[in-house]
């Protein structure tokens, strides 16, 4: 796993994952300013090659019906 690689906003996300297990769109961008998630998480998922851990994604609807999606943080089978 390359962190060292990772933008400074790739890196928080990645931490907040971390911490929490998993990230939204929203999240992201309330807490951390983080304004393209999908894009962080194609780069955390490029660091995280030939590692133990890879992103898996779940897509869910809020109360309004609205589509989103939740990325966690996993380790490998």
């Amino acid at each position: 796993m390359n962190i060292k690689l990772l933008t400074p906003q790739a890196a928080r996300v990645l931490e907040h994952m971390r911490k929490t297990g998993s990230i939204t769109n929203v999240e992201a961008n309330a807490v951390h300013r983080v304004r393209s998630v999908s894009r962080r998480i194609t780069e955390i998922s490029r660091a995280l090659e030939g590692s133990d851990y890879e992103i898996r994604r779940e897509f869910k609807r809020d109360v309004t019906g609205q589509l989103y999606v939740r990325y966690f943080l996993v380790k490998s089978r």
